[in-house]
C-alpha cells in the first residue's frame, strides 16, 4: 500500500488523481447507505466497489457444506466458550465494502461487543466462503485482497465441487494471505487461529462423516 501511494505522489497529476478518487468514494458512500435500505432477509446481497452484488441461490452442495463446517465450527466455539460463529446473513462491513460471508468466526476480543440488537458486523478473526460459479472470482480476488487489509486472520475457502478446502494465514510482514495448505478427503485440515479446531475434511461434505466429527468434538 506505501508503495502505491509513493508511486501516485511521483505523478505531478497526484492532486488531480486523488481528487477523482475521492469523488468517486463519496459517489460510493452514497450508494452504500441506498444499498442499506434497500436489502432485506430474504435476499443475500453485498456492495462491492460501488456496486449491489445480488446472489443466486445456492446450490445444494453449496448449502450442506456450509451447514456441516458451520454446524462444527459453532459446536466447537461454544464448547469451549471461545466467542462467536455466524453461519450467513452476517452483513460484516469494511471500509469500503459490505460482504456478507458463509461463515464468520470472532474471537473473545471482538465477539465481546457484538450485542443482540447488531446490523453490521466488524471484520472477523476468519472467514470461510463456499466457492461456486458465480461468486468465486470475488472470492479469489476482491475479497481475498480485502480480507487481509482488514486483519482477517485466517481464510478458508472450500470447494464443494473438488472437495478440497484452501486455508490461508496473514502474514504480517507482506500484509496479504500466504497459503498454509489445500487439504482433500482423507485428510485433517487444522485451524491456526482457532486453536483445537481440527477436522477431517470428509466432514464438510459427508452427513456420516460430519455427524462423528461432531460427537468426536464433542467429547473432548
Amino acid at each position: 500500500m506505501n508503495e502505491l501511494a509513493a508511486q501516485l505522489l511521483e505523478s505531478p497529476k497526484a492532486p488531480q488523481i486523488i481528487q477523482q478518487v475521492q469523488a468517486i468514494l463519496n459517489d460510493e458512500k452514497t450508494r452504500r447507505q441506498a444499498f442499506y435500505a434497500w436489502m432485506d432477509n430474504d435476499v443475500k446481497a453485498e456492495f462491492i466497489n460501488g456496486e449491489i452484488v445480488v446472489h443466486s441461490p445456492a446450490l445444494h452442495k453449496h448449502n450442506t457444506a456450509v451447514m456441516f463446517l458451520g454446524t462444527l465450527m459453532n459446536v466447537f466455539v461454544n464448547e469451549h466458550n471461545l466467542g462467536v460463529v455466524v453461519v450467513e446473513k452476517a452483513l460484516v462491513e469494511l471500509t469500503r465494502n459490505s460482504y456478507e460471508p458463509d461463515i464468520c468466526y470472532f474471537g473473545p476480543a471482538k465477539s465481546a461487543s457484538i450485542k443482540p440488537d447488531l446490523l453490521y458486523y466488524p471484520a472477523p478473526d476468519l472467514v470461510v466462503e463456499v466457492l461456486s460459479k458465480s461468486t468465486q472470482k470475488n472470492d479469489r480476488e476482491i475479497k481475498f485482497e480485502d480480507y487481509a487489509a482488514h486483519g482477517v486472520t485466517e481464510y478458508w475457502l472450500v470447494d464443494p465441487t473438488r472437495q478440497t478446502i484452501e486455508l490461508f494465514i496473514f502474514d504480517a510482514d507482506t500484509e496479504a494471505y500466504t497459503l498454509l495448505g489445500l487439504f482433500r478427503i482423507g485428510e485433517n485440515v487444522s485451524s491456526r487461529y482457532l486453536e483445537g479446531f481440527t477436522i477431517p475434511v470428509k466432514a464438510v461434505f459427508d452427513a456420516t462423516a460430519n455427524v462423528t466429527t461432531l460427537r468426536t468434538l464433542l467429547s473432548r
